[in-house]
């Protein structure tokens, strides 16, 4: 049997995550400038500054998801922080989730951590290591490098 993937080892993918984001962002607001550019054309400061801010919070949103929700889909099932630390994500049966609910989870965690945390913390005390997402998104975490060895081909109607 896979262990599931406990609070820790997910606190220190996330960790690594947010690293690998955060310089994705900044090489991606340094390509495109964003602020330097509108200031070369005579814009106005205060518009400059707000529309270089709204603009960079976009991008990383946007950068974000696709992240998450395109890594935990493809075939590696997991981001390179999970990955890093042998974790993979899949769906009830232990099969690669599709665009949609990885999308779905990734948005979950937003309700996650709107509520204290308490849907991150969650994972620590369920039975199956789940938080808030991954019960909305109806996924698991496994400790595995391996995603087919969490495959449960048994029909649960047989």
């Amino acid at each position: 049997m896979v262990p599931y993937g406990g609070f820790w080892w997910r606190v220190l993918a996330y960790f690594l995550d947010a690293i690998i984001l955060n310089i994705a962002s900044s090489f991606i607001g340094g390509v495109l400038g964003l602020g330097v550019g509108m200031a070369m054309f005579g814009i106005d400061a205060d518009v400059v500054t707000g529309a270089a801010v709204a603009s960079s919070v976009a991008i990383s949103f946007v950068v974000s998801w696709l992240y998450f929700a395109g890594l935990e889909c493809s075939r590696l099932q997991g981001t390179l922080g999970k990955l890093a630390v042998g974790l993979v994500v899949t769906d009830l049966r232990g099969e690669r989730i599709s665009f949609l609910r990885a999308t779905g989870r990734y948005f979950a965690k937003i309700l996650s951590g709107m509520i204290l945390l308490i849907g991150f913390i969650m994972v620590a005390f369920t039975e199956r290591k789940q938080g808030l997402h991954d019960l909305l998104a109806g996924t698991l975490v496994y400790r595995t490098r391996d995603p087919s060895s969490v495959y449960d081909s048994s029909d649960v109607f047989a």
